[in-house]
């Protein structure tokens, strides 16, 4: 049955975003279009009403232990991802699909190319020294809704999270720590950000809501499984891995 291979994709959406650190889009969208034969739309349309359950509460309470989020720039970015939101599913619905598809493509073979670390194989072997730590920086509160507004149009073209923009840019531009940024970008994207996107693929006939339950409820499952799964291969391979799907994915499409 179809719904069974959605509760499936779900349960390996929950497990594979813990164990590369990825928001559930990424993987979604992709699985979706090839396994599911649906088109672009239909496929972000599931995907993003599938993440609005704030499946990753958890991690973000132990986050807040921890100490790592800062609540203040989380919500100021929910806030753009909010208004982002609304212009990305207007820009999906409204452009050629095709143009749209092609598009992704280029998406995933640049995230590819992320994972598979290609710029560093052309790069001389040089000495590991100590990445010095520079404090992390304060901007006034309309970077960070800019930064989520960025985000928001980009989860709502391709139906992701908008994670894979927040993180590098926290990290690269304002100097947070890895962890700390995974940590704020994780607790803004708990909130239903997407929904504006959601409602208006839906008015457009793209929402399948009961597909989207059957991959939420396996994300719950996968993101329980996920938690306790211990790794039994190094991270890098899992990436790799991931990376050869993602450049499948984007070679189907490319000929399809």
């Amino acid at each position: 049955m179809i719904e069974i291979g959605f509760v499936v994709l779900g349960i390996l959406t929950g497990i594979l975003s813990g164990l590369f650190g990825i928001g559930g889009g990424i993987l979604m969208v992709p699985s979706i279009i090839l396994f599911f034969g649906m088109n672009i739309l239909d496929a972000n349309a599931i995907s993003l009403t599938a993440m609005l359950l704030p499946v990753g509460a958890l991690g973000v309470i132990a986050y807040y232990k921890a100490g790592l989020i800062v609540l203040k720039d989380s919500l100021l970015i929910a806030l753009g991802l909010f208004l982002g939101s609304f212009l990305g599913g207007e820009l999906a619905v409204n452009i050629s699909e095709t143009f749209l598809t092609k598009l992704y493509v280029f998406i995933l073979l640049y995230i590819a190319i992320l994972y598979f670390d290609i710029p560093s194989l052309f790069k001389k072997n040089k000495e590991n020294k100590p990445k010095e730590e520079k404090p992390q920086l304060k901007k006034a509160f309309w970077v960070y809704i800019t930064l989520g507004i960025g985000a928001g149009i980009f989860a709502g073209l391709f139906g992701k999270g908008g994670g894979i923009v927040i993180v590098p840019i926290l990290v690269a531009v304002l100097h947070y720590s890895p962890k700390a940024a995974a940590a704020t970008s994780l607790a803004a994207l708990q909130l239903p950000v997407g929904l504006p996107s959601i409602i208006i693929y839906a008015q457009n006939g793209h929402l399948n809501i009961m597909y989207a339950v059957f991959i939420a409820i396996g994300i719950v499952l996968g993101t329980l499984w996920g938690t306790k799964l211990g790794l039994k291969l190094p991270a890098t391979v899992f990436k790799k891995i991931f990376a050869f799907f993602l450049l499948a994915v984007a070679v189907y499409m490319m000929f399809k």
